[in-house]
């Protein structure tokens, strides 16, 4: 792991980062809680992203989520301030989608003595909320003080694009993450609802017919915005055709798309089969 850095960052497992990402820029990510009927887990600690997409795909139950506890980010907190930070900026999961945020700025409110916490909505979640927090620790790493990451990330969180095709719905739908839900649904089942994040909250973005026009919609976004493209990921719910939808859209942008695993907190909400691109356009 790299020295801690006189402003520590910290994020909760939304972030679909993986654990060598997290460790190598010195990340510290609180837990949400995963739970399948009446058996809980918690994310990462007690239940892997490969052990959720397998009890996934065997399971009759859907899986849902909880926010972590304000014990778990004043530990957070505790153990940043013991490594020798000054200042901690936490960037969360939209507080429209979870009440995260809330634990986080409680625990804030009792903070270590000589201790600083910035608490910054991110207003998205998955990888959008990853690029947040890599941009976030890079900063960090680099000198910036709590503020200026703070604002920073802010700044940046208005340039998020998150847009995904789903599998199925009836993870949202009875997640009841999504408003208008009724609207995507079809009567073919080959239906592929098309899904983004707006303004923090998870919207209809229209359907198509076929998981293989749902991806070249994507596919036609990315190679709409290339040239506006800082950074980009492409996000996936274990899906077998992600190295071939990467080969898609690498020569769309300047910047090699970063592919990351859609861990449990949005795979409960999303589904197995989700595919996604996310990036951060130019200032």
């Amino acid at each position: 792991m790299t020295a801690q850095a006189p402003v520590h960052i910290i994020t909760d497992s939304s972030c679909d980062l993986s654990e060598e990402v997290t460790a190598g820029l010195g990340i510290t990510v609180v837990p949400l809680e995963i739970r399948f009927g009446m058996q809980s887990f918690t994310d990462r600690v007690e239940l892997s992203t490969a052990d959720f997409w397998t009890r996934c795909r065997t399971s009759d139950e859907l899986p849902s989520t909880a926010a972590p506890s304000p014990g778990a980010f004043a530990q957070a907190y505790q153990r940043a301030a013991d490594d020798g930070a000054s200042e901690v900026v936490v960037i969360t999961l939209s507080g429209d989608l979870s009440a995260t945020i809330e634990a986080a700025q409680q625990a804030a409110s009792e903070a270590p003595s000589g201790l600083t916490c910035h608490v910054v909505d991110s207003r998205t979640v998955s990888a959008g909320l990853g690029l947040l927090v890599i941009a976030a620790a890079e900063l960090a790493a680099s000198g910036a003080d709590g503020s200026q990451i703070a604002d920073a990330v802010r700044a940046s969180a208005e340039r998020v694009r998150v847009h995904a095709a789903l599998d199925t719905l009836e993870n949202l739908r009875k997640g009841g993450r999504i408003g208008a839900a009724q609207s995507l649904l079809g009567s073919v089942l080959s239906i592929k609802p098309l899904i983004t994040v707006t303004d923090g909250r998870v919207e209809p973005a229209g359907k198509q017919r076929t998981r293989t026009r749902a991806l070249a919609h994507l596919v036609d976004l990315v190679a709409t915005e290339g040239p506006n493209i800082s950074v980009i990921a492409v996000m996936h719910a274990d899906c077998d055709d992600v190295d071939d939808f990467v080969a898609r859209i690498a020569p769309l942008t300047d910047t090699e798309p970063r592919v990351m695993l859609i861990g449990p907190v949005v795979g409960a909400h999303a589904g197995v089969g989700t595919i996604g691109v996310v990036f951060i356009t130019k200032e």
